[in-house]
């Protein structure tokens, strides 16, 4: 029912920095989690960060200090913010929202970083 499109993604030099928007098509409320996965070539699909109901966020290790989840309530919209790009984070980005149990993709973003 809801769908989520996806913007921000691209090519960018080690250390720079990128910020993916997903706005959904419908009112998401704010009891509904909204966050990013990432899919890097040979590896599985990994949970990057989640906003949570309450503001509260988690963010991988291996992002922590780099990456920035924030969501816009009032534009049904969760973005990513991404510093200090490394080349591991090179994947595609999907974001997603729950509600329920059902689940909604966006339709993935490519990010790629160059050493």
């Amino acid at each position: 029912q809801v769908q989520l499109v996806e913007s921000g993604g691209g090519l960018v030099q080690a250390g720079g920095s990128l910020r993916l928007s997903c706005a959904a098509s419908t009112r998401i409320f704010s009891h509904n989690p909204m966050g990013w996965y990432r899919q890097a070539p040979g590896k599985q699909r990994e949970l990057v960060a989640t906003f949570i109901t309450g503001g509260v966020t988690n963010i991988i290790d291996s992002v922590k200090g780099r990456f920035t989840i924030s969501r816009d309530n009032a534009k049904n919209t969760v973005y990513l913010q991404m510093n200090s790009l490394k080349p591991e984070d090179t994947a595609v980005y999907y974001c997603y929202t729950i509600q329920g149990a059902q689940w909604t993709w966006g339709q993935g973003t490519q990010v790629t970083v160059s050493s």
